[in-house]
C-alpha cells in the first residue's frame, strides 16, 4: 500500500527563511543516519551561504511545507565542475525523520525531474548509501538504474560505507 501524503503539503521553491528548518532535517541525516557522509553538524550560517549560491547559480531548491513547517528539502547541481559534464546533475532529497516512509520524498523528486528536463539536463545522477534500501527504492520508483557500486569509500559510525551510483535519463533536446 502506497504511504499517503497529508492534503494540506505543498512543494514550493524555498527561501532564505526555509534556512533553519533545512539545517535541522541535513544535520539529523548527518548525525543519524549515512544519508550523507558527513561527520559534523552544518550552522544555519553555512546553509545560508549554501542556498544563496544555489538561488545565484539557478539550481533549484524545493520544499514539503506542511502549513509552514518545512517537511523535507531536494535540490541539484553540477555533477562534476568541467565544462562537458553541463548536461548532467547529481541531486539529494533529505526528510525530516519523523515523517520519512510517508511519501514526501517522492513529492520532492517529482519536481527536481521536471526542473531538470526544462533546463535540457541530459543526466540525473543520485549518490545513495548502499543501506539505504528505502532511498533506492524511491529512486528505481522514478527509473533510476544502478550504474555503479562503490565498495567501502566512505568511514562513518565506526564501519565502511559502500555507495550506489543510480541514474535517469531525460528525453530532451540535447541528447
Amino acid at each position: 500500500m502506497e504511504p499517503s501524503t497529508p492534503s494540506n503539503l505543498v512543494v514550493r521553491e524555498a527561501g532564505l527563511g526555509d534556512v533553519p528548518a533545512i539545517t535541522r532535517i541535513f544535520n539529523d541525516a548527518i548525525v543519524n543516519t549515512t544519508a550523507v557522509y558527513f561527520y559534523d553538524p552544518v550552522t544555519e550560517k553555512s546553509r545560508m551561504d549554501w542556498l544563496a549560491a544555489k538561488l545565484e547559480q539557478r539550481w533549484p531548491v524545493f520544499v514539503a511545507d506542511e502549513a509552514g513547517d518545512v517537511r523535507g528539502f531536494s535540490t541539484y547541481g553540477p555533477f562534476r565542475p568541467w565544462p562537458a559534464y553541463q548536461y548532467s546533475v547529481e541531486h539529494s532529497v533529505y526528510v525530516h525523520p519523523e515523517r520519512r516512509g510517508q511519501g514526501i520524498g517522492k513529492l520532492l523528486i517529482a519536481p527536481l525531474i521536471e526542473s531538470a528536463k526544462t533546463r535540457g539536463i541530459h543526466t540525473m545522477i543520485a549518490g545513495v548509501d548502499s543501506s539505504n534500501t528505502a532511498s533506492l527504492r524511491l529512486h528505481q520508483y522514478f527509473g533510476f538504474v544502478p550504474v555503479a557500486h562503490f565498495k567501502e569509500v566512505g568511514f562513518k559510525f565506526d564501519r565502511w560505507l559502500d555507495l550506489v551510483f543510480l541514474q535517469l535519463w531525460l528525453k530532451t533536446s540535447t541528447g
